[in-house]
């Protein structure tokens, strides 16, 4: 075999052995946000959630009114709005990064990256690769180790009000920044969570997406 070849051969089989495989010094960090989020069995993998969200640089005054939806998600995979497949939307990848599932998926690399100052806390961060692409990077308190924020693509998810179900901890309210800018853009809230043990009725698992759109 000539040498060019062999050279090929190496460098797919070293690029195959790093796949998924998540830093040494990252493990400890993992299995520190997913305790405080209540456990791996208790993470959110098939829920219905009901959502008030609103687009604008400020919060909505009182009064204001904000735009209503139910979704079903199994992220990766899927996410139903109503009874419609919105197999094609990246925002699957927020959610699959915010319930920590996708850090159980055994193809999911993490990393460990540079704390970083956000406001009055100093953060520290965890990247997610392979499964997310570009990769992700997720900020946690380091009192808490609750996630703080998360950067990916050209925005800022900042995270906040902590609430319980069934076991599963997760913060109700989003508010997105564009990372060009700094400024907000886009306020979301979690009214209502529950976790379901099967998919609701009329819902149908048809081309699962599990790459986001670039």
């Amino acid at each position: 075999m000539k040498r060019s070849a062999m050279l090929g051969l190496l460098l797919i089989a070293l690029a195959g052995a790093s796949h998924g495989q998540s830093s040494p010094e990252a493990k400890p960090l993992v299995a520190k946000v997913i305790a405080a989020a209540g456990g791996e069995d208790k993470l959110l993998r098939l829920f219905r959630m009901k959502e008030e969200y609103h687009s604008g640089s400020e919060p909505l005054p009182p009064g204001g009114k904000s735009s209503k939806r139910e979704s079903v998600l199994e992220a990766p995979g899927y996410w139903w709005l109503g009874k419609k497949d919105r197999t094609g939307e990246p925002a699957k990848f927020d959610v699959w990064a915010w319930t920590l599932v996708a850090f159980t998926d055994a193809k999911t690399k993490v990393d460990v990256i540079p704390d970083i100052i956000d406001g009055e806390q100093t953060l520290f961060g965890l990247r997610l690769s392979y499964t997310i692409n570009p990769g992700m990077d997720l900020y946690f308190d380091k009192e808490l180790n609750r996630l703080v924020r998360l950067d990916w693509r050209g925005d800022i998810y900042r995270f906040s009000e902590w609430k319980e179900h069934d076991g599963a901890k997760y913060a109700a309210k989003t508010v997105l920044y564009k990372k060009s800018t700094g400024k907000p853009w886009f306020y979301h809230e979690i009214i209502s969570l529950e976790r379901l043990t099967e998919l609701p009725a009329g819902l149908t698992r048809e081309v699962a997406v599990t790459e986001p759109k670039k």
